[in-house]
């Protein structure tokens, strides 16, 4: 009984963050509250883990530093920090508590994307028949909107916004259509991917397209290009041609972008707005790092360096000053607060932990760690919160897949030595015992 809340608890801080219990000096979120009825019990266990010890401590010693300097202010440090750090322990406590059962974790997250998903179905049949309370969701959560587009509205789910759900159910999406693709699905069964596979493009989200096309490249990457192209390289492009027609915030999205990084033109209202957040926040990240390299400023002090240096200081530019204190991406926010610490860190982490089909036995490892990635390079991309929605526990799945399979193939090659050797062994047994008989007779 203990451990079913335990998962339920577990899964509920992921999803549970389109409502706030108080707003102020800070915003609460009900994953803080488990996080806290946890954390007694799993420290008296298991101690404190040293990867996230490690992987915090020169987090925490540049933040205090740059505080000093007044690059960063002690308020925005410690809230970020405290938060950042304390999802990141619960999550890999979370790995502890269940031996590190991966694929039984995975199967889990599985299961209540699936839930989730269902709910948006719900949500979308609701708003068909004008039965409000099914599809606005303002009377359960505080920090919720409706989404106008798409099929009337764009599913978001429990999730505040569509975006949101595109980024957290991505890794569901991948294992969804390898599942459509293959014989034998995993964690889920093949009707409940179709549902979901189906349903999480009703988010209508400019995420959600660039999900999809990262999911049939990862795919072709692992099944081989020269066999699955004839399959996957049309739909890439039938998928890249719909949506650039039919959904105009990926259009705009798309065109603003292009646009903006190619002519540099930030005076222009017809770019598209999101299009000109990323570019400024790009420009104030890099300014920031060019003066700060290898720490950056410290964790929470970007919206200081947004002060010094957004573009919207320059006369004439776009007044838009969203994403102030994210940086609308997780890589430029680390490239602005943490420096080549923190991007090398990511980069080495991805890279180096990314699980090819060609690079291991086990058909789950390499599912999961592509269904992972995905989550990872989305957020990287265009979600700069550090800990929204439960992301350490992505990130700690990740490379705890990765070290599996490492260890897996190290035991592989002790078992094939092994067996060399028994084979040598008996082989040696055999010709003296032959050289024996020939001496007797």
């Amino acid at each position: 009984m203990f451990r079913y809340i335990t998962v339920i608890l577990i899964f509920a801080s992921i999803y549970s963050f389109s409502y706030i219990i108080i707003r102020e000096p800070f915003e609460l979120y009900p994953s803080y509250i488990i996080f806290a009825l946890y954390f007694p019990v799993l420290f008296v266990k298991y101690g404190i883990p040293k990867w996230p010890v490690l992987i915090f401590l020169p987090l925490f010693i540049s933040g205090i530093l740059y505080i000093q300097t007044g690059d960063n202010t002690s308020q925005q440090f410690f809230k970020i920090f405290i938060g950042f750090f304390a999802s990141a322990l619960f999550y890999h406590y979370v790995i502890q508590v269940f031996d590190y059962d991966l694929k039984l974790l995975f199967k889990y997250y599985m299961k209540s994307a699936y839930i989730v998903s269902l709910i948006g179905i719900v949500q979308l049949l609701s708003y068909s028949v004008g039965f409000r309370p099914g599809y606005d969701f303002h009377w359960i959560f505080n920090k919720w909107s409706i989404t106008f587009g798409g099929l009337g509205i764009r599913m978001n789910s429990v999730f505040s916004e569509p975006a949101y759900f595109a980024a957290v159910i991505a890794p569901a999406f991948f294992v969804c259509v390898y599942n459509s693709i293959g014989r034998n699905p995993l964690f889920i069964t093949k009707r409940q991917s179709w549902i979901m596979g189906v349903t999480y493009m009703l988010s209508f989200s400019s995420l959600g397209i660039l999900a999809v096309f990262f999911t049939i490249l990862f795919l072709l990457f692992n099944l081989g290009f020269f066999r699955y192209a004839i399959v996957f390289v049309p739909l890439l492009i039938f998928t890249s041609d719909w949506a650039y027609k039919n959904v105009p915030e990926f259009r705009d999205r798309w065109d603003g972008t292009f646009e903006i990084y190619t002519t540099d033109n930030i005076y222009s209202y017809d770019i598209h707005g999101s299009s000109f957040v990323l570019y400024n926040n790009s420009h104030v990240a890099w300014q920031n790092f060019i003066r700060h390299p290898m720490m950056g400023t410290g964790l929470g002090s970007h919206p200081i360096a947004y002060d010094k240096y957004s573009l919207t200081q320059v006369e004439g530019a776009v007044q838009i000053d969203f994403n102030k204190m994210d940086a609308n991406s997780m890589f430029l926010r680390l490239m602005s607060e943490t420096g080549l610490y923190g991007m090398v860190l990511i980069l080495m982490l991805v890279i180096r932990c990314w699980v090819f089909k060609s690079g291991t036995q086990e058909r789950e490892l390499w599912v999961m760690s592509n269904a992972l990635l995905l989550i990872i390079l989305l957020y990287l991309l265009r979600q700069g919160h550090y800990f929204i929605n439960g992301f350490p526990f992505f990130l700690w799945m990740y490379y705890y897949v990765a070290m599996e399979n490492w260890s897996k193939k190290k035991q592989a090659v002790v078992d094939a030595d092994a067996l060399k050797d028994l084979e040598i062994a008996e082989l040696r047994q055999t010709i003296s015992l032959n050289r024996i008989a020939r001496g007797r007779t």
